[in-house]
């Protein structure tokens, strides 16, 4: 019997982690490459929802999360402008909790379970045995516009939801109740393409003169530790069968932030990925035959969510949203419906 091949995975944020515990208790040789270090605060969310909490379960991780004090999420709200929407109850609930704690989490998870994690390091070479987890692809522009996203935790924040969306003509900024009496605000943004970003950060977190975002946050007490920034986002939905690494997470594809769906994709595209892995590193099949199992596993399970994501992503900054239409929209049981089957 051969003994099992080891696995390189480039990038140890959700995507890179998950998959290097779910192949550890395959008992499969891993080491994880990460150029930063842990704990740290990143652009994110914060926001489980969908079917990435099967695969935290699955992994024995979700009580790792509720240990850590994560929160449960049960309701949302939209806002645009000066525009208030009903109080919608979710679904399934989702979890919430700072990626500050769930990196660092998911790190000594990995390295418990004989995981070996170099931090500091990057790893260029992306031949067999190496799979890609190294996070969003930068793209300054696309379609004219430069997207970069924000994201701060505060204090002194009350929300009329467990997740607040607000919308506004080139953004929108979601908020949600973390441990502690803190909220996440994290945002996307959009600039034409020859304007410089904004310094003011926490101030375009806010929003608007006079929107009801700006009430919101009118006395949040920001945590300037917390805050931190990414430009040169790519949201054009990518398929896993025209690449030729294997790729998982936002290396893979970006799903538009307005759905709550990326952390979920991360935990869901590990899963996926490390059956084939595991059957490669025992030499059950190739390399090849590996690439093209994951491909077609991904692009089967992501390929329609991400079709709807970006119809909703386009919509979100459609002259439409800025038209009474918007009202009757965000208003429709049956639209909130749609959309959030869907997305996930």
């Amino acid at each position: 019997m051969f003994a099992p091949k080891p696995i390189q995975i480039v990038g140890g944020g959700l995507a890179g982690l998950t998959m290097g515990i779910a192949l550890r208790r395959k008992e499969i040789p891993v080491t994880i490459f990460e150029a930063g270090n842990y704990p740290r605060h990143r652009v994110c969310g914060e926001f489980i929802n969908g079917r990435g909490l099967e695969v935290l379960k699955t992994l024995g991780l979700k009580q790792k999360f509720f240990d850590a004090n994560a929160i449960e999420a049960h309701s949302a709200i939209f806002f645009s402008e000066n525009s208030k929407f009903p109080l919608r109850q979710l679904p399934m609930p989702a979890l919430c909790l700072s990626r500050f704690t769930m990196d660092k989490l998911l790190a000594d998870e990995f390295q418990s379970l004989g995981g070996e994690l170099r931090i500091g390091e990057r790893k260029n070479n992306f031949g067999e045995g190496v799979i890609r987890a190294t996070g969003r692809k930068l793209q300054p522009v696309e379609n004219g516009w430069r997207w970069f996203g924000l994201k701060a935790h505060a204090k002194n924040v009350s929300l009329a939801a467990d997740l607040e969306m607000h919308i506004g003509r080139n953004f929108y900024v979601g908020i949600c109740k973390l441990s502690g009496g803190e909220v996440n605000v994290c945002g996307l943004f959009r600039r034409n393409g020859q304007n410089d970003l904004p310094k003011n950060g926490f101030d375009l977190l806010r929003g608007n003169a006079g929107s009801i975002l700006r009430e919101r946050l009118a006395n949040a007490e920001f945590d300037e530790n917390s805050f931190c920034s990414v430009a040169g986002l790519s949201l054009k939905p990518q398929r896993a069968s025209e690449k030729n690494e294997i790729c998982i997470g936002d290396a893979l594809t970006m799903i538009p932030p307005v759905t709550g769906n990326g952390m979920s994709l991360a935990f869901e595209s590990a899963q996926l990925a490390a059956k084939p892995i595991a059957a490669f590193s025992r030499n059950e099949i190739s390399w090849d035959e590996a690439r093209k199992q994951i491909a077609f596993a991904l692009d089967k399970n992501f390929s329609s969510r991400l079709r709807w994501a970006n119809r909703l992503q386009r919509l979100m900054f459609s002259p439409v949203m800025r038209m009474p239409f918007r009202k009757f929209l965000f208003q429709s049981e049956a639209f909130w419906k749609i959309m959030f089957a869907k997305t996930r």
